[in-house]
């Protein structure tokens, strides 16, 4: 997917778990970098829109609220 395929608020999974163990990120920014807090222990890390490319898995779909 690209990186304009996503939109601030959406969760995707890493390739690679974060040292905590959590592989679970929510995207805080997009721009020429995407900010990512860790759902598990809440740390921020920034990559490279080439990078997050490589290390995003899949994006988690939220089911719709009826």
């Amino acid at each position: 997917m690209a990186v304009s395929d996503y939109k601030i608020g959406d969760r995707v999974i890493t390739r690679k778990k974060h040292p905590c163990g959590g592989d679970r990120w929510e995207i805080t920014r997009i721009g020429a970098d995407i900010k990512l807090r860790c759902e598990t222990c809440g740390r921020i890390v920034m990559l490279d829109s080439v990078s997050f490319q490589k290390a995003v898995k899949c994006r988690i779909e939220e089911k719709e609220p009826h």
